[in-house]
C-alpha cells in the first residue's frame, strides 16, 4: 500500500475529529460560546445576556432556563458545555493611605 495514501487517510481522519474541551458557561465569551455546534450568534449572545442577569451557572441544566433553549436541545448539549467557577473580578489599586500630620 503505498504510504501517501495511508498518510492522505489519516490527515483527513484527524481533520475530521477536532480536539475538543468543553465550554465553560461561566468564562466563554459569545465567540466561544458560537464554537460549540448548534449555537449561533443569537443563542450566544442570550447565554451571556442571561449569565449577566441572573449570575452564573450553577449546572448545564440551567440552559433550559435561557431564551432559545428547550429541554432536548439542553440534553443534546451537555457534553459540549462545563460550569466552572467565575473568573475573578479586576481588583481595584487600593488607595494610598491617609496619613495624619501631627499638629507641634
Amino acid at each position: 500500500m503505498n504510504k501517501n495514501i495511508i498518510i492522505a487517510a489519516l490527515m483527513a481522519i484527524g481533520l475530521s475529529c477536532p480536539a475538543f474541551a468543553a465550554v465553560d458557561l461561566n468564562n466563554a465569551s459569545v465567540t466561544e460560546l458560537e464554537s460549540v455546534n448548534g449555537i449561533g450568534p443569537a443563542k450566544a449572545q442570550a447565554i451571556v445576556d442571561y449569565r449577566k442577569a441572573h449570575g452564573n451557572f450553577k449546572s448545564v441544566d440551567e440552559l433550559d432556563n435561557v431564551k432559545g433553549f428547550g429541554k432536548k436541545s439542553v440534553d443534546k448539549l451537555k457534553g459540549e458545555f462545563t460550569v466552572g467557577a467565575a473568573k475573578p473580578a479586576k481588583a481595584d489599586k487600593p488607595a494610598a493611605a491617609k496619613t495624619e500630620k501631627k499638629a507641634d
